[in-house]
C-alpha cells in the first residue's frame, strides 16, 4: 500500500524515465527471444502483408495480360464484380453446398468428437487408451490425396469393399457409383472428414480435461456420484471454454471447406453437390484466370466470416460467460 501511495506522487516526467529505461532493459536482455521473432515477422510481412494490393483487383476491371502493373492502372467498375457474383448461375447452389457440408458437418462432427474424447477419459487402462489414441489420431497426417483415394477404391461400384459388403448383405441389388451420384456427396465428405479429425480433436478435449482439478472428481465419489454424473457436472463445465472456442472457430469458418477434401472427391457428376465456394474461386481464378471476380468472392467470404467471428464471440460471452476475446 505505501508503495503504491509513493508510486503516486512521483512526476510524470519520472514515470516517464522509468518506463523507458525498463523498455531499454527488456531489449537488452530479450534480444535473443525477440531476434526469434523476425524471421516469422519478415515472413507474415512477405507473403500475407504484401499482396494483399492485389485485392484492388475486386474493384476494377482487371486484365490478367496488364500484369501487376494492371491492378494499380486499371480502371474502376462500380463494384460490378460483386454484383456479378450474385448473377451467376452456380452463385446459390455453391453457397448451398457450402454452408450444407459445414452445418452438418459441425453438427455431426463437435458432438461426436467430444463425446468420444469423454469416453476416452474415462478408460483407465494406459496402454489401451495410448492405442485407441494413436490409432485414431494417424489419419491426421496423411494427406487428403491419400486419404481420399483410399475412399475412392473403398467405394468404387467395380471390386470396392462397400459395395461388395452391401450386395452380400442384400442392401443393394447392383452397385451404387457412390462418387457418381451427387444425393451422396455431402455424407461422404462429412464422414470421411470425421473419420480423418475424430482423434486429433479429441486431443484438444482431452488437453483441456487434463487442467480439471482432481480433487472434484474425489470429492464427488466420495458424495456418491458415478462417472456420468461426474462426467456431467464437473468434465463438461470444466472444458466448456475450450468448446466455446472451439465452436466459435466452426462457425467462423462456416464458408470455408477443405479444399483438397472436395477437390479429391469432386468429379464433373456430383458437381451439383460438390461445388463448394473454394472449389468454384479455384475454377475461377487459376482455371479460368478471371481474377478479379475471384478476389472478390474471396474478398467477401473472408467479410462474412469476420462478422460470423464477432457475432459468435458476442453471443458465446452472453450465454456462457466465455469466449474467444
Amino acid at each position: 500500500m505505501a508503495r503504491s501511495v509513493y508510486e503516486g506522487h512521483i512526476p510524470s516526467e519520472r514515470k516517464k524515465r522509468r518506463k523507458s529505461f525498463r523498455l531499454g532493459h527488456d531489449l537488452r536482455t530479450q534480444l535473443e527471444l525477440k531476434a526469434m521473432l523476425w524471421p516469422a515477422i519478415i515472413l507474415i510481412t512477405i507473403f500475407d502483408f504484401v499482396p494483399m494490393y492485389g485485392l484492388l483487383m475486386a474493384f476494377k476491371d482487371y486484365d490478367p495480360i496488364t500484369g501487376i502493373k494492371g491492378i494499380f492502372t486499371s480502371s474502376w467498375n462500380n463494384f460490378e464484380n460483386f454484383t456479378g457474383i450474385f448473377h451467376h448461375f452456380e452463385f446459390w447452389p455453391m453457397v448451398k453446398n457450402t454452408l450444407g457440408i459445414n452445418l452438418l458437418g459441425s453438427l455431426i462432427g463437435i458432438p461426436t468428437t467430444l463425446i468420444f474424447a469423454l469416453l476416452l477419459n474415462e478408460i483407465r487402462n494406459a496402454k489401451f487408451k495410448s492405442f485407441i489414441q494413436t490409432v485414431t489420431y494417424m489419419p491426421h497426417f496423411l494427406s487428403w490425396v491419400i486419404f481420399g483415394g483410399l475412399f475412392i477404391t473403398l467405394l468404387n461400384p467395380d471390386g470396392g469393399v462397400v459395395n461388395y459388403l452391401l450386395l452380400r448383405l442384400g442392401l443393394i441389388d447392383e452397385p451404387i457409383l457412390f462418387l457418381g451420384e451427387p444425393q451422396y456427396f455431402w455424407g461422404i465428405a462429412i464422414g470421411t472428414n470425421l473419420l480423418k479429425e475424430i482423434g486429433w480433436g479429441a486431443i484438444l478435449y482431452l488437453a483441456a480435461m487434463a487442467g480439471i482439478d482432481q480433487s472434484l472428481y474425489e470429492a464427488a465419489a466420495i458424495d456418491g456420484a458415478g462417472r456420468f454424473k461426474r462426467m456431467w457436472y464437473i468434465t463438461l463445465p470444466g472444458i466448456l471454454p475450450t468448446l466455446m472456442i472451439l465452436i466459435i472457430f466452426a462457425v467462423s469458418g462456416m464458408l470455408n471447406n477443405n479444399f483438397t477434401q472436395i477437390y479429391v472427391f469432386q468429379n464433373p457428376l456430383n458437381l451439383p453437390t460438390s461445388q463448394v465456394i473454394d472449389t468454384f474461386v479455384y475454377q475461377q481464378g487459376l482455371r479460368q484466370f478471371q481474377f478479379a471476380s475471384a478476389t472478390a468472392i474471396g474478398l467477401m467470404k473472408a467479410v462474412f466470416a469476420l462478422f460470423l467471428l464477432l457475432g459468435a464471440n458476442y453471443l458465446s460471452k452472453k450465454l456462457t460467460k466465455s469466449g474467444l476475446f
